[in-house]
C-alpha cells in the first residue's frame, strides 16, 4: 500500500505551532529588551544607551539581541515610537471620557490627560520632547505614532468647525505664514490652515509648559504645576474655543 496520500492532521500542524511558539519567544524576548532599555534610559539617559548593557541585564550575548535590534538607533526608535504610542493611548482615553459636544471639556481633558502621563513617564517624555540625541536622526517610522497625540487636538477643533460652534478665522495668514506651516497642511488638508497654525501653536504652549514642569524650570517660581497648568489650558481655550 503507498503512503503517498496518507494524511497526518497532527503532523502537518507542526510546522505552523512550532512558527506560533517561536513567535511568541520572540515578542516575549522583544519586550524584555525594551523594559531593560527604559530602566538604562532612566538611570543612563538616551545618549549612554548601550545595547551591549541591555544585552547584559537581559541575559543574552550582544549578538543575541542585535538579531532584535540591528544597532542603537534602532532600539532608540522602538523606544520612542513605544513613547509617542503610550501618550496618544493616555490623551485618547483621556479625551474620550468628555462629552463630545462639549468641545471645552474635550481640550481639558486631553491636555491633563498630556500632563499626567508625561508626570508619570518623565524618562519617555524626556526622550521624544526632551534634549535631541546626538547623531540620532529619526526615521519615518516614528511620523504616525507622533501625529495620533496630535491629531485629538486637531479633531476637536475640526468638530468645532463643522458644527458651526466655532468660526474658523479664513484670511488671517500672509502667504509667508502659509509657507511656513506647509508641512502640517499636508498632514491635515481639510482643516483650515488659520486653525491650523493656531491649534499648533497651543499645542506648542503645552509641551512648553509640561517641560518646564518636568525639567525644574518652575522650581521656586510656581508653587502648583497642576493649577496654573489648568489656568494656562482655560487660556489657550478662549483662544481656540471662543465663546465656549
Amino acid at each position: 500500500m503507498s503512503n503517498a496520500s496518507t494524511h497526518d492532521p497532527e503532523h502537518t500542524a507542526l510546522p505552523s505551532k512550532a512558527e506560533g511558539v517561536r513567535s511568541r519567544v520572540r515578542t516575549e524576548l522583544t519586550l524584555e529588551i525594551l523594559a531593560a532599555a527604559k530602566h538604562h534610559l532612566a538611570t543612563q539617559g538616551a545618549s549612554g544607551l548601550s545595547l551591549r548593557a541591555v544585552a547584559r541585564d537581559v541575559g543574552m550575548v550582544s549578538s543575541a539581541v542585535y538579531r532584535y535590534f540591528p544597532s542603537r538607533d534602532d532600539l532608540l526608535t522602538a523606544l520612542i515610537v513605544d513613547a509617542y504610542e503610550d501618550l496618544a493611548d493616555a490623551i485618547e482615553h483621556g479625551e474620550r471620557k468628555a462629552k463630545r459636544a462639549d468641545l471645552r471639556a474635550r481640550w481639558f481633558a486631553a491636555g491633563r490627560a498630556l500632563r499626567h502621563w508625561a508626570v508619570g513617564h518623565p524618562h519617555e517624555y524626556g526622550l521624544i520632547y526632551g534634549t535631541p540625541i546626538p547623531g540620532y536622526r529619526a526615521p519615518e517610522a516614528t511620523i504616525a505614532p507622533v501625529l495620533r497625540a496630535t491629531n485629538v487636538m486637531v479633531e476637536i477643533l475640526r468638530d468645532g468647525i463643522s458644527s458651526g460652534t466655532i468660526a474658523s478665522p479664513h484670511g488671517s495668514l500672509g502667504s509667508a505664514d502659509r509657507r511656513a506651516i506647509a508641512p502640517i497642511r499636508e498632514t491635515f488638508p481639510d482643516t483650515p490652515p488659520e486653525m491650523l497654525a493656531r491649534g499648533f501653536g497651543a499645542w506648542v504652549n503645552l509641551i512648553g509648559l509640561v517641560s518646564f514642569e518636568l525639567f525644574g524650570h518652575m522650581n521656586n517660581v510656581i508653587d502648583s504645576p497642576s493649577t496654573f497648568f489648568d489656568h494656562e489650558l482655560g487660556r489657550l481655550a478662549d483662544d481656540l474655543l471662543p465663546g465656549m
